[in-house]
C-alpha cells in the first residue's frame, strides 16, 4: 500500500540502540536526521544530531514540537506505562500533521502464544508474555488511530556482528559458556543490515501497513546456530538442547501480503553467509 510522498525530516527514537543506530547509519547521507539517546549511553553531547532523551522523565510532545519531524522511527525502550504514553503522544502529533508518518518496530513476540504455524502480516496477534501483550497494545493503538500514516515493522531474530545474539554466542565460544538451542523450534531471521535497507525502501516508497521484515524461509533453531558457530570458529560452544515438546513449534514469521521487491528480500542461507562474512571482515580489520 502506498501513500502521498513527503519531505523527510526523520526522528529516530532510540537512535543509540542496536536497531536505531543501524538505521541512522543507513539514512544519514540521504535525509535530515535526528536521534535520541539515553543519558547512560555513549555521550553524544557534542553532536547536535543526537538528543538526550529519557522516556521515563522527558516529554515526547515537547521533543516532537522542537524537531517537527515528518517521519518518526520508534525503536525506543522504556517501562510499559511510559512507553505507551509516549506513543499516545506520537499518535496525537501525527493526527495533527497529515504529512507525518510513524514507523514502529515490533517483533515476533506478538505471536508468542501461537506455536503450530508461522505467522503472516494479517494473522491475529496473540501473546502470553508481558512484552508481547505490550507490543500488541501499541500496534492496536497505531492501527486504530493512524492506520494510513504508519508502518508496523515486525522483526524476527536479528543477526549482525554487534547483535545481542552474536555477542552472546561469541562470549559462549570464548569462555566455554552454555548456549541454549531448541531442536524442535522453527524460526525465521534477518540481518540488521538488510533491515536497514528495507526501512530505507519503505521510506522512499512511502509505504504503510504491517510488514514482516523476515527471511523468506525457515530453519530449526538448533541447525541455524550450529551452522553459524561452526563457520565463525573452530571451537564449538557448549550447546544445551532444550525441548518444550516432542513436535515442532514455531517462533517464526513470514512475509506474504506486504512483500518487498526481490532485492530487499533475504534467505536463511544468505543470513548465515552474511553473518559469517561480517565476522571474517571484522577479524581481518582488527
Amino acid at each position: 500500500m502506498k501513500r502521498k510522498e513527503d519531505k523527510h525530516r526523520i526522528l529516530i527514537l532510540g537512535g543509540s540502540g542496536f536497531i536505531g543506530h543501524a538505521i541512522y547509519k543507513e539514512l544519514r547521507s540521504y535525509f535530515e536526521i535526528y536521534c535520541t539517546y539515553f543519558s547512560k549511553d555513549k555521550n553524544y553531547s557534542e553532536n547536535s544530531i543526537f538528543i538526550s532523551f529519557d522516556i521515563e522523565k522527558n516529554s515526547m510532545s515537547s521533543l516532537l514540537q522542537d524537531i517537527n519531524p515528518t517521519i518518526i522511527i520508534s525503536a525506543i525502550k522504556g517501562s510499559f506505562t511510559k512507553s505507551y504514553k509516549a506513543h499516545e503522544e506520537i499518535v496525537f502529533y501525527i493526527n495533527k500533521n497529515p504529512q507525518a508518518q510513524l514507523l514502529y518496530f515490533s517483533n515476533i513476540k506478538v505471536f508468542d502464544a501461537k506455536y503450530s504455524l508461522p505467522s503472516y502480516e494479517n494473522d491475529t496477534t496473540i501473546s502470553i508474555s508481558d512484552q508481547g501483550r505490550f507490543l500488541i497494545s501499541i500496534e492496536k493503538l497505531i492501527l486504530k488511530k493512524i492506520p494510513y500514516q504508519s508502518a508496523i515493522l515486525r522483526l524476527p531474530i536479528l543477526m549482525g556482528y554487534n547483535s545481542p545474539t552474536m555477542l552472546y554466542l561469541r562470549q559462549c565460544i570464548k569462555h566455554d559458556m552454555t548456549f541454549d538451542i531448541y531442536p524442535n523450534l522453527v524460526i525465521s531471521a534477518n540481518t540488521i543490515s538488510k533491515v536497514s535497507q528495507q526501512v530505507h525502501y519503505i521510506i522512499n516508497q512511502t509505504l504503510i501497513g504491517v510488514f514482516h521484515l523476515s527471511s523468506n524461509d525457515l530453519i530449526h533453531h538448533e541447525e541455524f546456530f550450529r551452522n553459524i558457530a561452526s563457520l565463525i570458529s573452530p571451537k564449538t560452544p557448549i550447546f544445551k538442547s532444550i525441548y518444550s515438546s516432542n513436535e515442532d513449534s514455531y517462533a517464526a514469521m513470514l512475509p506474504k501480503w506486504n512483500k518487498l521487491p526481490q532485492n530487499y528480500q533475504i534467505s536463511i542461507e544468505q543470513i548465515i553467509q552474511t553473518t559469517v562474512l561480517n565476522e571474517e571482515i571484522t577479524c581481518l580489520s582488527l
